[in-house]
């Protein structure tokens, strides 16, 4: 039986996590990322049936607050990884720096990498065909004060407006682009960053979403444009779409769908990408921040 005890921030969205350490940390043994069906298709030990029960009740709760937060876990960057993994494949960043030994966990350090594009809400890497189902990001090293996080639900967005709005914006689609949290101006500045940017670029062209996507699980409906990487709702004239975006961004990060965490030293954040934003606060400067992030590939939208 899972020992979780999970304590909700607010209404929208948002829970703190106890009771998880020791399933946390059993994420330095060998073995212990392996897919839910490869556990279940053998004999597991009593280690492996708690893996199990911890990891869907987590699952459970991150359907229902959509992101989750544990303090004080200093796990290594193998260990991050295999927690992720209990979720789904890992995605390696087209651009920020990873760490060697575990590449699939990408670094965000103000004092190497420009980081800006964090301080604008986004949903990560929707210039994907199938962006994240979610990310587990730790928190490495904090300034002294600021540096919080904040995310926004999408579900909670959706469902307060107005039914006729709804109907308006159900079965409409945005361009996402890479390039909008991306410019080349601010990534291709060297011969090698301007040779990953352009490659990037060739694999990650504008694609399409739907402007309110259905979560695969729980069914409920969720805004699915953010101001990092939507530039356009296709089927509108771009004079409308340009204002209903700016509507929909505004109304998406009211304070009344968002929380925000100030965050300790070796705090985790496990969020679910499909039905939320954040916005990384730059208050901090010339401070130093240093953050791991494992991305979870997700499904295509619908």
């Amino acid at each position: 039986m899972s020992s979780l005890t999970v304590t909700p921030i607010s209404t929208a969205l948002g829970a703190q996590i106890s009771g998880v350490e020791g399933w946390i940390k059993y994420h330095k043994d060998e073995g212990a990322g392996e897919g839910r069906d490869a556990l279940q298709g053998r004999v597991m030990r009593a280690e492996e049936r708690y893996v199990i029960e911890q990891r869907d009740a987590i699952e459970q709760a991150l359907l229902t607050h959509s992101v989750l937060f544990f303090r004080g876990q200093p796990i290594t960057p193998q260990q991050q990884a295999r927690f992720a993994a209990n979720f789904g494949d890992l995605h390696i960043h087209p651009i920020y720096p990873n760490v060697p030994e575990q590449p699939e966990v990408l670094i965000l350090d103000t004092a190497v990498t420009d980081v800006r594009d964090n301080a604008v809400w986004h949903t990560d890497v929707t210039f994907l065909p199938t962006p994240a189902l979610g990310a587990v990001l730790s928190a490495k090293l904090l300034p002294a004060y600021g540096g919080d996080t904040l995310w926004a639900s999408g579900i909670a967005a959706y469902e307060a407006l107005s039914e006729p709005f709804k109907r308006l914006l159900d079965g409409l689609t945005a361009t996402h682009d890479f390039t909008k949290s991306f410019p080349l101006e601010r990534f291709g500045n060297t011969a090698e960053d301007l040779a990953r940017w352009e490659e990037t670029r060739r694999k990650n062209p504008p694609l399409s979403h739907p402007v309110v996507r259905t979560h695969p699980v729980s069914g409920r409906k969720s805004l699915f444009v953010s101001d990092g990487f939507t530039t356009k709702i296709n089927e509108l004239e771009p004079a409308e779409s340009e204002a209903i975006l700016k509507l929909l961004f505004a109304h998406a990060t009211r304070p009344e769908f968002t929380i925000r965490w100030r965050w300790q030293e070796n705090d985790v954040a496990f969020w679910d990408n499909r039905v939320t934003q954040h916005y990384a606060v730059d208050d901090y400067r010339p401070q130093r921040r240093v953050m791991h992030r494992a991305t979870i590939l997700g499904d295509v939208p619908f």
